[in-house]
């Protein structure tokens, strides 16, 4: 090491030495360290640089303790983080098991199917745990929920993705084991479903008041209207007929559960494949309220249709997108429910080369050939009148739509037509632009998105589980934007069942006309009514 320095520092010398001229009388053997002296030369060096420089060695020695000190403060708030996720992940378990408890104990109006009786197979293992459910626990429960999942979402990149899947698989096995919540739906899928599979009749042609002795007739919400449902929905229905009440609800409350974990299951896989976060994803769409009390609750084919859009974000996500495949699946969503198409011309813009959207497009319509098919075998010459039934509900005004909100806040008597017709205007405009844009190169699942919203913004027949239609699309697309105005919007449709709504929706002093029209045959036509103050409608016979 000497020796080093040796001729390190005696080659600097004589490269002095040389550019000046030794002053007169001086002796240069002085100048020049010899190699006796060498090593204490450069020890004496090293102690003039650093005299020279103070702060090197204190700064030397501060920065070990201050990085130290910082990843202790970092340690602290990720384990600050991850406490306040573990509350959030058991105060979502917790609230969702007193509600399908408490539902689950006695006939309540959390439980609109109770009108056809209340048998133990409706109210499910759950109801001899004496949990009981007021309107005032059933409004803290979910706006502890609420915060809940907030904060999931907040800790949720810190929080262990075996806790997040466990969550969130509990929460839809105690939905399961409970009664079919806020909603009548699924005995219409059942009273559809015996129609034609025992009493040979159409469904799209034929409502369920046409047969009142049938043992479902009881139970269902709406016995005037036809079935909105594609063919393929409809048709595999006809397989729950003879399993009885009791086998149809649980195989269809089932099919909700299957269909929400398999869809969290497929947005994990799409978010990893695009670089976001895996946790997040999972946490956003799993344990988000509307999803698990109001589709996964009510046991709602929406769930499917989460299901199959949820496929084609997976599908298409990463370095070898399979946008045919993604396809077939948004066209079998449309065999189920015609809501499941409106991503389909996104998907068939987002190839950038023009030869890979012809091929999308041939695969869409072959796919559409076969929904046709499946159709006429089906259902002959009424094999696309599902829609016609679609076209039916459009015509009804959901109390809580955001037209029918609009128009009372401005004065308005009722929804006019022409007040609808604006939001109609106004979502297509939103259609035009989004679909430019995704064909100028704008990401197809962002664009849907926004779409998606535009739709339910937009639509008088709005249905509070509808805002699932959001969450895949917000989870995957990394737009900031549409992942607040989706929370806002799921925020929207559970306050409309919270009694502290009700002084701003739906004012009681509102008092609205309502029109009953009896038209000859089997069936009851409704136009345009609308209930005063908190009164109900019994349309059964």
């Amino acid at each position: 090491m000497c020796s080093s320095i040796t001729r390190a520092t005696g080659a600097w010398a004589l490269t002095r030495a040389r550019k000046r001229k030794p002053p007169a009388g001086s002796n240069d053997k002085h100048r020049i360290p010899g190699a006796s002296n060498t090593c204490r030369s450069a020890r004496r060096n090293n102690r003039l640089i650093h005299a020279a420089i103070p702060t090197a060695r204190r700064h030397a020695a501060a920065t070990p303790s201050g990085s130290i000190g910082a990843a202790r403060s970092a340690r602290r708030g990720t384990s600050a983080l991850r406490a306040l996720g573990a509350l959030g992940l058991l105060g979502v378990v917790t609230t969702v098991f007193l509600l399908s408890a408490g539902a689950a104990r006695r006939p309540t109006q959390y439980v609109p199917g109770r009108s056809g009786g209340w048998p133990d197979w409706m109210a499910g293992p759950l109801r001899g745990l004496g949990v009981g459910i007021s309107s005032g626990s059933f409004q803290n429960l979910m706006l502890i929920m609420s915060v809940s999942y907030l904060l999931v979402l907040l800790a949720a990149r810190t929080l262990p993705l075996r806790a997040l899947v466990a969550a969130i698989v509990a929460a839809n096995v105690i939905l399961l084991l409970g009664p079919p919540l806020l909603s009548q739906d699924v005995f219409g899928y059942i009273s559809f479903a015996r129609l034609g599979a025992l009493h040979g009749l159409d469904p799209y042609t034929h409502v369920a008041a046409e047969v009142p002795t049938d043992p479902v007739f009881g139970f269902v919400g709406w016995p005037f209207l036809h079935s909105p449902y594609g063919p393929l929905f409809t048709l595999a229905s006809y397989a729950t007929a003879p399993l009885g009440l009791a086998g149809a609800l649980w195989t269809f409350k089932a099919i909700a559960v299957a269909s929400s974990l398999g869809t969290v299951a497929l947005v994990v896989r799409a978010a990893g494949r695009l670089g976001q976060s895996r946790r997040w994803a999972a946490a956003f769409v799993g344990l988000n309220p509307v999803l698990l009390v109001l589709a996964v609750g009510g046991a709602h084919n929406d769930t499917l249709i989460l299901l199959l859009l949820a496929g084609a974000l997976a599908l298409t996500a990463g370095a070898n997108p399979r946008f045919r495949a993604a396809a077939i699946a948004l066209v079998t969503g449309v065999a189920i429910k015609i809501t499941a198409g409106l991503a389909l011309p996104f998907l068939v813009l987002a190839p950038a080369r023009a030869h890979e959207r012809r091929q999308v497009v041939a695969t869409a319509c072959l796919g559409l050939v076969a929904l046709v098919a499946v159709g006429l075998v089906g259902f002959g010459t009424h094999a696309l009148s599902f829609l016609d039934a679609v076209g039916e509900q459009q015509q009804l005004v959901a109390t809580h739509s955001v037209p029918a909100e609009l128009a009372r806040l401005v004065g308005l008597s009722g929804t006019p037509n022409w007040w609808r017709h604006l939001f109609i205007v106004a979502f297509v405009a939103v259609l035009a632009f989004a679909l430019w844009r995704t064909a100028r190169g704008a990401d197809w699942r962002i664009a849907a998105g926004w779409t998606t919203l535009a739709l339910l913004l937009s639509t008088a027949w709005l249905l509070p589980w509808y805002a699932t239609w959001l969450l895949p699309l917000a989870a995957v697309g990394g737009d900031r934007r549409l992942r607040a105005a989706t929370l806002i919007f799921c925020a929207y449709a559970i306050l409309i069942h919270l009694p502290l709504a009700d002084p701003l929706l739906s004012p009681p002093s509102a008092v609205h006309s309502h029109t009953v029209v009896l038209t000859s045959g089997h069936g009851l036509e409704l136009s345009r009514f609308k209930i005063p103050g908190y009164s109900t409608l019994d349309l059964r016979w």
